[in-house]
């Protein structure tokens, strides 16, 4: 059986098919690797909220603790 000669539209038609198609792959392993991306980012926000959760939590003592020194020194001037 003797091939088919395609016609230039057919041609034409397939190689933009194979393009598409190799571009559709590789914009499919741009978003793999950007929704991993932004996966990853997303954990290390979480992880910022906690530390600053963690340091304003600290300050807060550290000023009660502070308070608490200056009350006491202040008591002791008063009557000294």
């Amino acid at each position: 059986m003797p091939r088919r000669k395609i016609t230039s539209k057919e041609f034409v038609e397939q190689a933009t098919g194979v393009r598409l198609s190799a571009h559709e792959k590789l914009c499919a392993e741009r978003m793999k690797h950007i929704q991993e991306s932004i996966k990853e980012l997303s954990k290390e926000v979480k992880s910022l909220r906690n530390d600053v959760s963690k340091g304003k939590g600290m300050v807060q003592v550290l000023i009660f603790l502070g308070t608490v020194i200056a009350g006491v020194m202040g008591y002791f001037k008063w009557n000294g």
